[in-house]
């Protein structure tokens, strides 16, 4: 029976998620109030979200510069230090930190906030008064954490180059100019675009799964709670395999499968 019941709420829940994505596909319409409630929530996932995100961001910019910096001197290949540093922020510890963070800020909010409405009944009541609760409390977070995330991301990189900066000089000796260099070498275009869809990708993954949870819930008080946790556990467990396949299909040297 707990088998059959869990594998309804498995159909329920996909359903909604192919309504949601209907609805971000075919609905280009946006009102005054949708809007309205779009700008509070670009607030809310960005402006609310950056002092997080930079501070984050700064430590463990610090912590993988003393890790990578100190084995790279005793090889005596500081020069490669920005170079190294740099790619692994833009490729990978940027995106995926940041999405992390807004999971457990922002996901985690979203989920709990439409599953407490769910279980009060005040969806029912935009039904009543006609008004489509995907339109108009899930696209606006959806197209928040699309929007949002690349600009944190872009936040998160240069926040870790800084610190990776004052460390190298600091603790290695590291001339800036030589670590900017080095830095300045590894960017690329195609990698900078790459890490935008990304996160992109990520902040789709969190807008859905979070509000879906949320639209799912059933139950009391108590099923609050637990949404709001698998909700956060299947989106970062969903971060880390599309992250996967993303780098995979963007960062694989495809001449190296026939060699």
């Amino acid at each position: 029976m707990s088998l059959w019941i869990n594998f309804t709420d498995f159909l329920y829940r996909i359903r909604i998620f192919g309504l949601i994505i209907s609805n971000l596909i075919t609905s280009s319409y946006m009102s005054k109030r949708k809007g309205y409630h779009l700008i509070n929530q670009l607030q809310l996932m960005g402006i609310g979200s950056l002092g997080i995100v930079l501070l984050t961001s700064c430590f463990i910019g610090m912590i993988f510069t003393f890790q990578v910096a100190r084995e790279l001197t005793y090889l005596n290949a500081t020069k490669l230090v920005g170079s190294i540093l740099t790619v692994t922020f833009l490729r990978e510890l940027s995106p995926v930190l940041t999405a992390v963070i807004v999971t457990g800020r922002i996901g985690s909010a979203y989920t709990a906030e439409i599953a407490s409405m769910q279980v009060t009944d005040q969806i029912d009541v935009l039904y009543v008064l006609h008004i489509d609760p995907i339109d108009y409390l899930v696209k606006p977070r959806v197209l928040a954490c699309i929007i949002m995330l690349p600009f944190l991301n872009i936040m998160s990189l240069v926040t870790s180059i800084a610190s990776s900066i004052f460390i190298s000089a600091v603790l290695y000796h590291i001339a800036p100019m030589t670590f900017l260099i080095s830095s300045y070498s590894s960017l690329s275009i195609p990698d900078m675009f790459y890490s935008m869809i990304k996160t992109g990708v990520f902040g789709l993954i969190i807008g859905i799964i979070s509000c879906t949870w949320g639209l799912t819930t059933k139950g009391g008080a108590i099923n609050v709670g637990e949404s709001t946790t698998s909700s956060v556990v299947t989106t970062l467990l969903m971060i880390f395999i599309s992250d996967f396949f993303l780098s995979l299909l963007m960062f694989h040297d495809a001449n190296s499968l026939f060699y």
